[in-house]
């Protein structure tokens, strides 16, 4: 008990990073557009918790993460606004938009592969380039409320997860843990709770 208080102490900013993390996850879920405030608040934590840690892909995507936290409340909130009941619609991809989707996710995972394994000394260049680039395009698609997003996080998730306790990110590979779990929880409640007049692009 005393070993893992001290390594919570140790480990604080992370440990705050995980707990921000997961509310960010349960408002996600929820359809709650203060999610994009919780998202703001870890991704600004984890600039630091993955810096220290080599993770400079992840590192470089919490500052798009940071952009697009102020996006998201902008976007959410004006067709928030738009709706009488004020429950977002939710969007389904047809087969343009996956395949959109995950060329845009093959081609940054390997451009930030590239980059790393030349730049910088990530240990593991490719596979932190493949979560930097697919959190890319599934955070955009948060943005634009498609369900799908959760399908991309399931992967992504178990994949960090995998490579955070490969670094001894502890803390931080039990939060994706439950992301991934979760991924599933988020994906079979917007679809449960979709409208009757879904979007299409």
């Amino acid at each position: 008990m005393i070993a893992v208080l001290n390594w919570t102490i140790n480990h604080w900013l992370e440990v705050f990073g995980a707990l921000a993390g997961l509310l960010y996850l349960y408002l996600s879920i929820k359809k709650n557009i203060w999610l994009w405030v919780l998202g703001f608040i870890s991704s600004a934590v984890y600039v630091v918790v993955y810096f220290q840690s080599k993770f400079y892909a992840d590192m470089s995507l919490q500052f798009y993460y940071l952009v697009v936290s102020a996006y998201g409340w902008i976007s959410w909130k004006k067709e928030e606004q738009t709706i009488e009941n004020r429950n977002l619609d939710i969007r389904i991809s047809n087969s343009k938009d996956w395949f959109v989707f995950l060329l845009a996710s093959v081609l940054l995972s390997i451009i930030l592969g590239v980059i790393l394994q030349k730049f910088t000394d990530s240990p593991i260049p490719y596979w932190d380039g493949f979560t930097t680039g697919a959190s890319i395009v599934a955070t955009w698609m948060l943005t634009k409320k498609y369900i799908e997003n959760w399908l991309f996080w399931i992967v992504i998730d178990f994949v960090s997860l995998s490579l955070y306790i490969y670094k001894g990110l502890y803390a931080t590979a039990i939060l994706f843990t439950v992301f991934t779990i979760f991924a599933f929880v988020g994906y079979l409640s917007w679809k449960k709770n979709l409208q009757p007049q879904i979007k299409t692009a």
